[in-house]
């Protein structure tokens, strides 16, 4: 929430009257974060202060990453960027301040007024890459460049969020983030593999700059599975944008990031660029160091800007007249909220939870990559493993199709009854809660059995093919044993830099691949199988001496979440399924039932009096863990979801015709494993997630 978008709304009671040297004078919005506060400092400049919100101040973790944040903000300076003003990390109600100024993002900008040109848009360019180019010499990576996130303020552009997100070396800093990127913003590298670099940011400067000039987005619209595909396989569609401005974001949209300029080779071109644009004589040397001198840049964006200024007259009310009026830096309220991520890829996962009852796997047809070897972590002496024939190299053996599946479904019930059905079980921790110890990761063990081999390799295949679909074959997950703890522990490979939604999914796959394959043995050899415990950790790097807990569980509790007798979805599911697939089955039905969602609701809105829904604003994907097709859309509670009856109907729509196209599908590809569906709404600016209905299609 930023710019002209942006009005001062009443202070609600409890709200501060005065944070640190700051007099509050009414909000400018809620995250997730915290509440962002309009306020007035000493001398009548208006600042937008954040303050965290009481539960997370109280969580240690959360203000060490706050801290951090702070930290990173304020070595982070330069032209078209917000300044820090001023924060406290250790006040029992922490906050941080910057300055405000009024202006439009390039969306509400372009909505309103069309694409920029000439000048202006050579400005854009130039003040984008120049602050994209501070950022990257502090050592931060932004890593959600977006037009939501550029504001256009009578001095120029502004870029937004630019200290919240990672730094260079992988440190995270907020867990609202996920992996921290809006479809159609982000890298084909990205999409890949989740590695976010400078290089990737460039990509996305590229991407926002053809935006800017054409106010079409370069590779188009759609589902985020669709976006990823043409991002990652097609050329963008730069038609419109100027020469020779077109070449260099040609240039900047690369497939391979080291075919990109670096953001100040960027800048340094567009500030040529722009000074060939100016009518008025500046001191600048362009094409040399002196053409990147701060100063210089700031006079020549200065020169070309024409955005009209825009206030918001709740303002002048708001300070007495023997204050001085001051000139407005610029605001960072997007990134103070904090609900700046969007689309399909913009939502976090609850954290702490692990929720320990899955949904049922059956294995997964889907072809698995070829297996590559996990270095052996320090602290960790793993025994020989027998996972493969003899005298077969593990970096050349293929992965097998899962076997998991068994006749009969596997449930609390059977799995208990069977550990019932002996005298002396094997497994004999069942109604043992306690969390895994430290020093269990690094004495687990490879398979010493043939039992553990077969169960080790079964579990690796089958989160390899759940993580195969969403293009995530960088690491092999090692399983290991832990005898005395009776529990299996499946490891990522050394992975140092990931969005933790991708952890968050890993957690998910891991627990669900151990637990399917641990029940199935439980219930089957309960005299001889002794591992019921499971535990899903993560690995930074190779010289990492632990590797944390992701996740735990109990397979004597079965794998399945049922309530009475039926399957439901949950918020895990809906960032996994977020993370855009790299199935082509799963695009193409994913594209083709988005259609017929639209289609759908087009034919009842004559009839029941709706409001039309605007393209692309339900969006789809799918969660190969408990094979689901997740349907979400954002609302705000007054557009055409807002309604009970509204959402009725879209439930209806979706488990009618979304189910329609799973089933026609598996009828056509016996490979197809998605016979459930979940409906979601993302409320807000802070994107609460509310489940509106879940199950199995019936015939599923």
């Amino acid at each position: 929430m930023a710019g002209s978008g942006v009005r001062i709304l009443p202070a609600r009671p409890g709200d501060p009257k005065k944070v640190g040297p700051y007099r509050v004078v009414g909000r400018l919005g809620t995250g997730g974060m915290g509440t962002v506060h309009a306020a007035l400092d000493p001398h009548g400049m208006r600042v937008a202060v954040k303050v965290i919100h009481p539960a997370q101040a109280e969580d240690p973790e959360f203000r060490a990453r706050f801290r951090r944040e702070v930290a990173l903000s304020s070595r982070v300076t330069g032209p078209c960027l917000i300044p820090l003003l001023a924060a406290d990390t250790e006040a029992d109600s922490p906050w941080l301040a910057t300055a405000y100024a009024p202006g439009p993002t390039l969306n509400q900008h372009l909505a309103a007024h069309g694409p920029l040109a000439d000048g202006s848009l050579h400005a854009f360019a130039a003040g984008t890459a120049q602050a994209l180019a501070a950022i990257h010499q502090a050592g931060v990576v932004h890593r959600d460049v977006k037009p939501q996130n550029v504001i256009l303020a009578p001095a120029g552009p502004r870029v937004l969020d630019f200290g919240i997100a990672h730094a260079a070396d992988g440190t995270s800093v907020t867990r609202t983030g996920v992996m921290t990127g809006t479809p159609g913003w982000i890298s084909p590298e990205h999409y890949r593999t989740g590695t976010a670099g400078p290089a990737g940011d460039v990509f996305a400067w590229g991407a926002l700059v053809a935006y800017a000039a054409t106010g079409r987005l370069p590779f188009g619209t759609g589902t985020p599975d669709v976006v990823a595909y043409r991002v990652m396989s097609e050329a963008p569609e730069l038609a419109g944008v100027p020469h020779p401005l077109r070449e260099l974001v040609g240039q900047a949209l690369a497939k391979d990031p080291d075919e990109r300029p670096s953001a100040p080779e960027a800048a340094e071109r567009c500030v040529a660029l722009l000074a060939a644009q100016t009518t008025r004589v500046l001191p600048v040397a362009t094409g040399t160091a002196a053409a990147t001198e701060p100063t210089l840049v700031g006079s020549l964006i200065e020169a070309e800007w024409h955005i009209p200024a825009l206030d918001d007259p709740a303002w002048h009310g708001r300070h007495s007249a023997s204050r001085k009026r001051v000139t407005i830096a610029a605001i960072a309220v997007g990134s103070l909220i904090g609900g700046a991520v969007g689309g399909a890829l913009a939502l976090s996962p609850d954290s702490g939870s692990t929720d320990k009852n899955r949904s049922s796997a059956t294995s997964s047809p889907t072809p698995t990559p070829t297996p590559t070897p996990t270095p052996t972590p320090p602290g960790r002496t793993l025994t020989p493993s027998n996972d493969t024939a003899p005298g077969t190299s593990t970096d050349t053996a293929t992965t097998p199709t899962p076997t998991a599946q068994t006749d009969a479904p596997l449930t609390p019930r059977s799995v208990r009854e069977a550990l019932a059905s002996v005298p002396d079980p094997a497994y004999t921790r069942a109604e043992d809660e306690t969390q895994p110890l430290p020093g269990e990761w690094a004495a687990s063990t490879r398979a010493e059995t043939p039992e553990e081999t077969a169960a080790a390799r079964e579990i690796r295949d089958l989160a390899q093919a759940m993580l195969s679909t969403k293009g995530w074959q960088q690491s092999t997950p090692e399983v290991t044993f832990h005898h005395e703890a009776q529990t299996i522990v499946v490891t990522s490979g050394p992975v140092p830099q990931i969005p933790e939604d991708h952890q968050d999914m890993f957690r998910r796959i891991g627990e669900m691949a151990a637990c399917t394959v641990a029940s199935r043995h439980l219930r089957e050899h309960p005299a001889t199988w002794p591992y019921g415990r499971f535990s899903v950790h993560w690995l930074y790097g190779e010289q990492a001496g632990d590797a944390p807990v992701l996740g735990f569980g109990d397979a004597a509790d079965g794998c399945s979440r049922e309530t009475a007798g039926r399957w439901t979805g949950d918020t895990f599911g809906l960032v996994t399924a977020g993370i855009p697939s790299s199935a082509g089955d799963e695009i193409r039905v994913a594209d083709s039932t988005v259609k017929a969602f639209q289609t759908a609701w087009d034919a009842r809105a004559g009839e029941a009096g709706l409001e039309p829904l605007d393209a692309g604003a339900v969006q789809l994907g799918f969660d190969p863990v408990e094979h689901a097709m997740y349907v979400w859309a954002h609302e705000d509670g007054y557009g055409p979801l807002g309604g009970r009856a509204q959402q009725s109907h879209l439930t209806d729509i979706v488990e009618k015709t979304g189910c329609g196209k799973l089933l026609a599908e598996a009828e056509k590809n016996s490979g197809w494993q998605y016979d459930r569906y979940v409906v979601a709404l993302y409320w807000g600016d802070e994107g609460e997630k509310q489940i509106l209905d879940s199950g199995t299609c019936p015939g599923g």
